[in-house]
């Protein structure tokens, strides 16, 4: 299963570059090797030319740029460095749900997507791991069959999960891929520990069609994966305003802790196409929407 995973999270990030195109983040940073750091230090990449300072060496002056002006002009190099990145998929038993039977659970699209994450940033030479103490951060491809294995096995007897901010390295990046259904005060935690260490990230919320849609009418048992909670009723329809509502609260208070933090969040369905939640993951670990 594991092997799988990978193919299908290999494909994906295969399929995602000519969307990257289409990004003028993506089509800047986006390259084979290391990514540019967007600020001067060690580097082979060009960044800018700075007018020269006290204390410059003759050496490093660019005599024909500077040529070209009345002025002395340095050329600085891009500061490139790995990125260490951290990857947190809910394993409880809520993320198991699907609306329907040809449509993936949530798990497994959240599990896809962190392994093609994983497959872009490693292929880009940076570092990535999985939040807790199996997996930290490192490069190679060897990484990732390890991912894969991990998030292939991963199932937890909670019915929702809470984020792990283990492993996770100070002012590295951070995603959290959840439903989200269960007590958001973990998440509040989580995301302030990883701000006060200078993590920045992204939350992205996986949910089913059905659970956005609440297509429910007439007698309707609602029942939680783990079996925990249950509930009967007559006139299922007349929980959709309310259950909507509720659900709006819980996007809302999610995007007001990520904007408190500096995270960025969406949310993303099952139905949806992964490429495009891949994308904005993508774009949301280099500073973009």
């Amino acid at each position: 299963m594991s092997i799988d995973l990978q193919s299908r999270a290999e494909t994906l990030g295969q399929s995602l570059p000519p969307l990257m195109a289409e990004a003028e983040l993506l089509a800047a940073t986006v390259m084979m090797g290391e990514h540019g750091r967007r600020r001067a230090g060690q580097g082979d990449e060009f960044w800018q030319y700075r007018p020269v300072n006290a204390g410059d060496s003759a050496r490093s002056i660019d005599w024909r740029r500077s040529a070209r002006s009345d002025g002395h002009f340095v050329r600085e190099r891009e500061w490139q460095a790995a990125q260490s990145v951290t990857l947190w998929v809910d394993p409880s038993k809520s993320m198991a749900f699907s609306g329907d039977k040809a449509r993936a659970t949530k798990a497994d699209r959240a599990s896809l997507l962190a392994l093609a994450v994983a497959v872009l940033l490693l292929r880009a030479g940076e570092r990535v791991g999985l939040a807790g103490d199996a997996a930290p951060p490192r490069p190679g491809r060897a990484q990732l069959v390890k991912l894969a294995v991990i998030l292939s096995d991963a199932e937890d007897t909670a019915e929702y999960g809470a984020p792990s901010t283990t492993g996770i390295v100070s002012h590295g990046r951070a995603v959290f891929l959840s439903d989200f259904f269960g007590d958001l005060a973990p998440v509040e935690a989580a995301l302030t520990a990883a701000a006060d260490r200078g993590v920045r990230g992204a939350l992205v919320q996986v949910l089913d069609p059905a659970e956005e849609e609440f297509p429910f009418s007439g007698r309707t048992i609602f029942e939680s994966m783990g079996g925990a909670m249950r509930h009967e009723t007559q006139q299922a329809g007349d929980l959709r305003d309310r259950y909507l509502a509720r659900l709006a609260e819980r996007k809302d208070r999610l995007a007001q802790l990520a904007r408190a933090t500096g995270w960025h969040v969406t949310t993303h369905h099952t139905g949806q196409p992964a490429q495009s939640a891949l994308l904005w993951i993508y774009r949301a670990l280099q500073g973009g929407r």
